[in-house]
């Protein structure tokens, strides 16, 4: 009982304990979820409707969108911009189709495989043609060849084959896999716009209205008061007018996406005296060794040119622009002196070395010999070149050794922009440009022999031997140290944009603004490699500066200032003061040319009162009208004039957009030539009709509560 006793006294002890603990684990629980939640949360590249897509997903569609162009462009590769653009496509294909599934689930509409099968059958639709399966001369649709190239793809995956056969299959299966989900998508967004279409419907009444609209002409006497014929000063604009102006067209200064205002400072580096001193040295050196007859591949390549020497005569267009340009005012065998080029920031030396004409296209033909052995190699190239050279058919023999022995077309396009041909090509390439029609050569190449026989030359074009040394103007390691220590001391002892503003000037730099920056955008002030100054604008509070960033090609130095946050929805009146300020001056000049004309009944007193008075012909209801005297379309008289009865004066001063108005309809007629046709008016309003159901995707994003985090991560 004592023992029980000393338990109980330990009661709210032990409860207290087992309490604690208890509130231990439940908090390590949440405080795992919330970790979990917050992980999930960074991993989001955005949200559109709830439906959330993290940065492997995201990657894993712009991979295979970049995969689909590369094999339908024939590109290996892709700059930063292009890259940018397929990123931008491939977010707002998510976000189209992530609100059109949801608005086709909620009316029942679907793509149904049968309607696919017969979509394939019919073979019409555009994406179809870039597919491998179009057949280019009946115009077709291929069915049979995809089905063909399905079962062989999957026999393919069964069987242990070539791997470069596989993956050729596994990129011609991902390429028709993307067609089809996107002919998918594509067809069930025609259905919603054609159901939302098929809701606008039109009537012999409204065509007969549409088609006078069009073609019913007047022609007025126009009075015109511009407002530029009252000054500014002329009229007074309160705070009261301002905030009056503001909540009446409140609906227009409505923001659908946080954007953010900057203050920065981008400095660029340079090379120094010291730098372009020591690269004309280079170039000055080059020069001399053209000059003294030195293998000009051998001087290119010491050099260390941007521009590799071709080893053969190219066409003007492979030239650089600069290069061809002043060719043009050398005579063969010269060299220049160095030149700049400021649009590309180079130094250049060019060596003319000669001119021809060459063939732009050879067709030709060939085999290739290869043995056990380099000499057997050789041996049987020798025994081939002397049978041709004897009579015998080309053909016969490529297929005696495994060959089709077709004619294939060389064009200057496909070679002369390479950088990296190695001795082999360049020497086959030039025995092609060389040899004539007819002709044949047993070429002996490093791995083996090939015969070749050109039996075709087209479109004799002239093409230069040049040799150029190029070297852009690039700034030291010790000039870009100098400059960042400079732009760094800068940055350390201005901690505010006050002082960033202040002292900018006493260190050569000057204060740039941009306002209105979003996060959908790819860079800070036009300069590449900003991504991290864009997380940080965002992640920001107005009046912070941030910290010293290297961007651009590695050549920039940035510093930023937030000096304002515009969350999503209206617009402060202090951010629109200047255009509200502008339309109430406008209603005041209006309200003061109104007076000017008050009482007035006819052209007459108009101009006495001192308007501007012309005649203004052809007005429809469907075109603005142009004002010469104002300078300005103005689409309400278009409406006013329409409503009047023909010899009318108009019964009160009208409002425009640059002046004020009074007119009198003198002549009122049909366009010549035009008839009026019910049937086909009913069809023109009906595409119209369809024409705005395809703007609907643009008010359905705006309710789509649409997060677009990509700044975070690309």
């Amino acid at each position: 009982m004592a023992a029980i006793g000393k338990i109980r006294s330990w009661g709210p002890v032990l409860a207290t304990v087992i309490g604690l603990a208890l509130f231990a684990f439940i908090a390590e629980e949440m405080f795992r979820s919330c970790e979990a939640t917050s992980n999930e949360r960074r991993q989001q590249v955005g949200e559109v409707l709830g439906k959330k897509i993290s940065v492997q997903d995201f990657q894993t569609l712009v991979d295979e969108y970049e995969s689909v162009l590369k094999m339908s462009q024939g590109r290996d590769n892709f700059s930063e911009e292009e890259l940018n653009q397929v990123k931008d496509q491939v977010w707002q294909t998510f976000v189209n189709n992530t609100i059109l599934e949801r608005e086709a689930e909620k009316l029942g509409l679907t793509v149904t495989d049968e309607e696919m099968q017969n979509i394939l059958k019919t073979g019409t639709n555009p994406m179809l043609a870039q597919t491998p399966f179009f057949n280019q001369q009946s115009g077709r649709f291929e069915v049979a060849q995809l089905t063909k190239f399905l079962a062989d793809y999957k026999k393919a995956q069964q069987t242990a084959g070539s791997a470069e056969v596989s993956e050729q299959y596994k990129r011609i299966y991902d390429y028709w896999k993307f067609i089809e989900k996107n002919i998918r998508q594509q067809t069930l967004a025609q259905k919603y716009q054609i159901l939302l279409g098929q809701c606008l419907i039109s009537n012999p009444v409204s065509a007969k209205m549409a088609f006078d609209a069009q073609n019913i002409e007047s022609d007025i006497l126009l009075a015109t008061v511009p407002y530029t014929s009252i000054k500014d000063t002329e009229v007074q604009v309160s705070d009261a007018d301002l905030k009056a102006k503001y909540n009446e067209r409140k609906e227009m200064y409505k923001q659908y996406v946080e954007s953010r205002d900057i203050k920065y400072v981008d400095f660029q580096v340079v090379a120094s005296a010291a730098d372009r001193a020591a690269l004309m040295k280079t170039m000055q050196e080059a020069k001399q060794q053209f000059e003294a007859g030195q293998a000009v591949a051998e001087v290119v390549r010491k050099a260390q040119s941007q521009i590799p020497y071709a080893g053969f005569a190219v066409t003007r267009a492979a030239l650089a622009g600069d290069v061809a340009t002043k060719i043009d005012s050398m005579q063969v065998g010269q060299v220049s002196a160095p030149f700049e080029t400021k649009y590309d920031n180079t130094l250049n030396v060019v060596k003319y070395i000669g001119k021809t004409q060459q063939p732009d296209s050879v067709e030709y033909r060939m085999i290739q010999v290869m043995a056990e052995s380099a000499d057997a190699s050789h041996k049987r190239a020798d025994s081939i070149y002397a049978a041709l050279q004897g009579g015998a058919d080309f053909e016969v023999i490529a297929k005696k050794y495994s060959q089709t022995g077709a004619k294939q077309w060389l064009t200057s396009a496909m070679y002369e922009r390479s950088n990296s041909l190695d001795a082999d090509t360049k020497q086959y390439i030039s025995t092609l440009l060389t040899l004539g029609a007819g002709e044949s050569k047993n070429l002996q190449l490093s791995q083996g022999n090939i015969i070749l026989q050109v039996t075709a030359r087209k479109n004799m074009v002239d093409k230069y031997d040049v040799a150029v040394v190029k070297h852009t103007i690039d700034f030291s390691k010790d000039t870009y140290s100098q400059a960042y220590n400079k732009f760094s001391q800068y940055v350390s002892e201005n901690k505010t944009l006050e002082d960033l503003e202040k002292n900018a000037a006493k260190f050569g730099y000057k204060v740039q603004e941009r306002k209105d920056i979003m996060n959908s955008e790819h860079n800070v002030a036009g300069l590449r490699a900003t991504r991290e100054t864009m997380k940080w604008i965002f992640d920001s509070e107005a009046g912070d500066v941030s910290p010293l960033y290297e961007c651009g090609n590695n050549d920039h130095l940035l510093v930023c200032a937030l000096t304002k946050v515009h969350p999503q929805g209206y617009r402060d009146l202090a951010d629109v003061e200047e255009q509200v300020r502008q339309e109430v001056i406008r209603d005041k000049k209006f309200d003061k040319a109104a007076q000017q004309l008050a009482g007035v009944k006819d052209m007459a007193a108009a101009k006495a009162k001192g308007a501007v008075v012309d005649t203004v012909r052809q007005i429809t209801f469907t075109a603005p009208v142009f004002v010469q005297a104002a300078g300005a379309s103005e689409p309400v008289l278009s409406g006013a004039v329409a409503s009047a009865k023909a010899g009318q004066f108009s019964s009160s001063v009208i409002k425009g957009n640059a002046g004020a108005y009074l007119f009198q309809v003198i002549n009122r007629k049909e366009r010549a030539g035009v008839k009026f046709d019910a049937k086909q008016q009913a069809q023109q309003l009906q595409q119209q009709a369809m024409q705005a159901a395809g703007r609907f995707m643009n008010e359905l994003y705006l309710k789509a509560d649409v997060k677009d985090n990509r700044y975070l991560f690309f």
